[in-house]
């Protein structure tokens, strides 16, 4: 499926973080050597600990924001490949610590840019942004690659930033050379090892396991309920598709889900609920000013046209998967599944072909 990354060396920035982990998860079943960028472990507990990956990935303890090292990084690796995950992803958290948020999104995303002008030899790069990035206007349709972009809150206006930093850096120094970049823009993602502060997944099993109601903020918000695999696996099929294909450099895709139907967190829960009688919350209304989108929706046309990717799983799978994946790690001692997960999607994913 992805034997052009056998016996390649591919850095992933945000390694530890929750997609970071499960992309490294997905990279690590070829024979490829794997260079990790990240700061430090975000979560505790941390899937990426939990995977325990040993000698299959080089660790670097590295901030981005920090251009001499991380151009020294850049320089002994000499990736073939880089998937840019590193970022602060949290919009409240952008509330509370602007400043960083702006480092890390904008001057992380600009260094690594400028680490990529040092290569000497062809170099295939995904760099990930968000759903964030568009401006928020509330509409059904689906935001399209060539909507405006913008952000209210601090994080949203960071992703949007760094947008407009990796096209003056595509036009200016890699319009045409052997640096071949892309975007890719996906939405909240849902999977087991998710322990990121107020998500409501994560915060929804760390209740449930000890058999306690969730507190619910917004539970008429939409969201792109996808599950994590597919979209790491649509980053792989950019990576891929890039590296053979030159016309794709500058190009920007998003990553949703297929459903037809918008789904509000309620609609989530009971069928969780379904599942696991074990799933009760009440909701709650939160006194702040803090601006948070009520609805989210990407039109992935383009992937679906160019690339010929989209999601495989069905909402049902995608929240099965989710339980299956913490009522293992809670219920059954920390039994890690996430190999098992994985496996299984690449399975699905052969049948289609």
């Amino acid at each position: 499926m992805f034997e052009i990354f056998n016996n390649k060396r591919i850095i992933v920035t945000g390694h530890t973080g929750f997609k970071g982990s499960w992309l490294t998860a997905f990279l690590s079943t070829y024979k490829c050597k794997i260079y990790g960028l990240s700061k430090d472990i975000p979560t505790k507990p941390s899937h990426f600990k939990l995977l325990n990956f040993k000698n299959k990935v080089v660790n670097h303890k590295l901030d981005i924001t920090d251009l001499k090292k991380l151009k020294k990084v850049f320089n002994k690796i000499q990736p073939d490949f880089v998937f840019h995950l590193a970022a602060q992803s949290l919009v409240k958290t952008s509330y509370e610590n602007p400043e960083t948020t702006f480092k890390s999104n904008c001057i992380g995303t600009l260094n690594i840019l400028e680490s990529l002008r040092n290569l000497k030899k062809k170099c295939t790069v995904v760099l990930v942004t968000s759903d964030k990035s568009y401006k928020n206007l509330e509409i059904k349709r689906g935001y399209k690659e060539t909507d405006q972009l913008g952000g209210l809150d601090p994080y949203s206006a960071s992703k949007a930033c760094a947008e407009i930093i990796i096209q003056s850096y595509i036009q200016s120094f890699h319009k045409t050379n052997r640096i071949f970049i892309a975007v890719g823009r996906a939405g909240n993602v849902i999977g087991g090892g998710d322990w990121s502060k107020d998500r409501l997944i994560p915060d929804c099993f760390k209740s449930w396991s000890n058999k306690k109601d969730c507190i619910i903020r917004n539970p008429n918000s939409t969201r792109p309920w996808q599950h994590v695999v597919e979209v790491v696996y649509g980053y792989m099929v950019l990576a891929k598709q890039l590296s053979t294909n030159p016309r794709l450099h500058g190009e920007v895709f998003n990553f949703g889900p297929s459903y037809s139907k918008n789904y509000k967190v309620k609609e989530i829960l009971s069928y969780f609920k379904f599942l696991w009688n074990r799933c009760t919350w009440k909701t709650k209304t939160m006194n702040t000013i803090q601006k948070e989108s009520v609805l989210l929706k990407l039109n992935s046309t383009k992937a679906k046209e160019v690339l010929k990717w989209k999601t495989s799983l069905s909402l049902k799978e995608t929240l099965v998967l989710t339980l299956d994946w913490y009522k293992n790690y809670y219920i059954k001692k920390k039994e890690i599944i996430t190999f098992q997960q994985i496996k299984q999607y690449k399975n699905k994913l052969n049948k289609f072909k």
